[in-house]
């Protein structure tokens, strides 16, 4: 589908709908981040733009990246504004029911949002949290409380970004080509103006042309964190005059042309991403959104008691149960998270109908008085018959459920061709669970004749894996693992 999509939109012009709902959260207030980075540098960090007010952004700027003091003097005016707004998700708590209604837990109402442009910004958080979570704030080199604590969290949000549907640190080009198809390549949908000017175009000009234009790199510079090529040469010729300048006055004139620069390189793409967050909002959010923000809520409030109590950063790596704990959440993200986007998005499914897990048949027969033979007598098991123009992919006992109606358990109890001379199959479904004890079964419960219906063989509610506690780790397996300490040597971790 998303090849066909794809194909259309190069025929068209235009960029196609992948899919009809949007699949991630959109705070009402992100904390957008735009950042650059020194070239040849891995994260040594030149500017970025950034703040929750699309009219106010405030520009941080390091006139010698190179420079130690320089660079955790930017991390310190990132973690004012960041933190802050950290912290006013957490000013107020709620209660919620926990285990199946057994205990009541309380979380925060809100969790952050962190919106970069690329992956490149994804993986610039990861590193400058890496790079400032360990620094000590005593001694040789100390460096303000707020950096370390700034760390803590960007590195918190990096690991969170690794699970599909986590909403806490999103790239708007992961975002936007999850939701649309453009006519150009993966590589050039990496381009936060390219893919924009494809999904929405100026008046009277089609997303192809609108994205030629975008390449231009003056008009539209680099969405970052890495510069462009030409504003580099400018931009080194800056640096060395402001660092060769010998009187104050000299000095300041090339520090403000700096700035003025690098404003210049960062103003567009802040517009961008407020542009696609406007494109985003006007997507009405699948029905499995709110539930899967309700994790990040858990999860951060966790986060913060954890800081509160412990305070220890994240170790600079897992020890061995860590990451296979680590792994066996992510693996069990990944595939419920494909579920829930099948199961509120018809276009996802179609997918899965083309790869033989799901069919679509409209209901033609039903016995609501069907009962099957049970150990303390008859019981009350309804059925259905689904008429459809193919052969549908599952056999006889295969269980299958629909997101029309994803609490019932469905079986397949026949599949036979319609009477000779006519085209198509009908597919007999009895209800196992989910309608009722007695009948009748409420109104709109059971599917109604004429009804077109969608099953699959998806597991809504599949069962995680489950791993024993850090503490119950077997001897087997190495045992407990010891508590991380951070040492000396991990303060020494280089920005690279």
């Amino acid at each position: 589908m998303s090849t066909v999509s794809a194909l259309r939109a190069t025929m068209s012009g235009h960029a196609e709908r992948l899919t009809t709902v949007r699949h991630q959260h959109v705070d009402d207030r992100p904390f957008v981040l735009v950042p650059l980075t020194l070239a040849g540098e891995a994260c040594a960090p030149l500017a970025a733009m950034a703040g929750t007010d699309p009219d106010a952004p405030v520009l941080l700027t390091v006139h010698q990246p190179r420079n130690r003091t320089g660079r955790f003097g930017f991390a310190e005016r990132l973690a004012a504004l960041l933190l802050p707004y950290v912290n006013d998700c957490r000013s107020e708590v709620e209660t919620y029911a926990a285990n199946r209604g057994k205990e009541q837990r309380v979380r925060a109402p809100r969790a952050p949002q962190i919106l970069v442009p690329n992956r490149g910004g994804v993986h610039y958080a990861r590193m400058l949290g890496r790079s400032t979570r360990l620094r000590a704030t005593e001694g040789p080199h100390a460096v303000h409380p707020s950096v370390p604590a700034l760390g803590k969290w960007l590195t918190w949000a990096a690991d969170q970004a690794e699970f599909p549907g986590a909403s806490v640190l999103l790239s708007m080009t992961g975002l936007l080509t999850a939701h649309w198809a453009t006519g150009q390549s993966a590589v050039e949908d990496a381009r936060l103006a390219s893919l924009l000017a494809w999904i929405d175009p100026p008046a009277h000009s089609t997303g192809a042309a609108a994205a030629i234009r975008a390449e231009d790199p003056s008009l539209f510079p680099p969405a970052g964190p890495v510069t462009d090529p030409l504003f580099d040469r400018t931009l080194d010729e800056l640096m060395n005059r402001h660092e060769m300048a010998a009187a104050p006055r000299a000095r300041q004139a090339a520090a403000r042309q700096i700035d003025i620069e690098l404003r210049g390189q960062l103003a567009p793409t802040w517009e961008q991403m407020w542009r696609g967050v406007d494109l985003l909002r006007a997507l009405p959010a699948a029905a499995h959104v709110p539930r899967r923000r309700d994790v990040d809520r858990t999860l951060f409030t966790a986060y913060a008691v954890h800081l509160d109590e412990d305070g220890r950063p994240q170790a600079r790596r897992d020890h061995a149960v860590g990451a296979a704990r680590r792994l066996s959440r992510l693996e069990d993200a990944v595939a419920q998270y494909e579920v829930q986007r099948a199961y509120d998005d018809p276009l996802v499914m179609a997918e899965y109908e083309l790869s033989g897990d799901a069919f679509t048949g409209t209901v033609t027969d039903r016995d609501l008085d069907h009962h099957i033979p049970g150990a303390r007598g008859p019981k009350w098991r309804p059925t259905i018959t689904l008429r459809t123009p193919d052969r549908p992919p599952f056999d006889v006992g295969a269980t299958v459920s629909s997101p029309r109606r994803p609490a019932q358990e469905t079986e397949v109890i026949e599949v036979r061709q319609v009477a000779e001379g006519q085209r198509g199959y009908e597919t007999v479904l009895r209800i196992n669970k989910g309608f009722g004890r007695k009948p009748p079964a409420q109104p709109g419960v059971l599917p109604d004749l004429g009804e077109e219906l969608t099953y699959t063989s998806l597991n809504l509610r599949s069962i995680p894996s489950t791993l024993p506690t850090e503490e119950n780790t077997p001897w087997t397996h190495g045992g407990p693992p010891q508590h991380y300490a951070p040492t000396a040597e991990d303060a020494e971790e280089t920005w690279e």
